[in-house]
């Protein structure tokens, strides 16, 4: 089987990301990051669904990036309920960057040359390092950065998920198996991973189980 580093967060779109690349043949290497989110029940359900999905190992590693803040979810600054235009506070600066960075790392230790991500632009916040230009570009870095990918086989970033709505990636999930109730979207999750059903992580995802008609097993406090 071919090695693969999948990062998963604990929400609903990197484990079907994971589950989708599992059914494509690759040996899964589960990677979360803790940079300080105030949601951190999501880093345990990350390691749950790792498991349930198959991973052959789930690796955590932390990184603090409170120490910048910048974010709704790294400061002292209020989540606010859906809404608005623009790129929003729940924005954290460069995290798609870093994490990508450190699943890189990992893949070279590994020899992996295949990187899963769970980024959409689509049924998406607003954020720039969601977007496919940033994925070509992470790709192309990586290809000039590393070992492997000026002497090896070369380095492919997938972003399965970077086309489909929220109702796609739900019904994804259903085919796969991947069991939603385990997951955690919420940007003010409790320590228990109960949703508040305000913020514009909740709202997307409910509209995408709406939209899939599907019954939402979020657990909701």
């Amino acid at each position: 089987m071919k090695t693969a580093v999948i990062l998963v967060s604990g929400g609903m779109d990197s484990a079907v990301t994971l589950a989708l690349a599992r059914e494509r043949g690759f040996a899964c290497h589960a990677l979360s990051v803790a940079y300080g989110q105030r949601h951190s029940a999501e880093l345990a359900a990350a390691e749950i669904t790792a498991r349930r999905l198959g991973a052959v190992d789930y690796k955590q590693v932390a990184v603090d990036l409170r120490a910048i803040g910048g974010s709704a979810l790294t400061a002292d600054i209020e989540v606010p309920d859906s809404g608005g235009s623009g790129i929003p506070i729940t924005y954290v600066p460069a995290r798609n960057t870093i994490m990508l960075s450190i699943a890189l790392g990992w893949a070279e230790v590994l020899a992996a040359a295949d990187l899963f991500c769970g980024v959409n632009a689509v049924d998406y916040s607003g954020y720039p390092d969601c977007r496919p230009a940033f994925i070509d570009a992470f790709e192309r870095l990586a290809n000039v950065a590393t070992r492997s990918g000026v002497e090896g086989a070369g380095i492919r970033i997938h972003a399965p998920l970077i086309d489909l709505s929220k109702a796609d990636i739900v019904r994804e999930g259903l085919r796969l198996g991947v069991d939603f109730s385990a997951t955690v979207s919420c940007y003010r999750a409790d320590s228990d991973g109960r949703a508040c059903g305000r913020c514009d992580a909740c709202r997307l995802r409910a509209e995408g189980f709406a939209a899939a008609g599907v019954a939402d097993p979020t657990r909701y406090r």
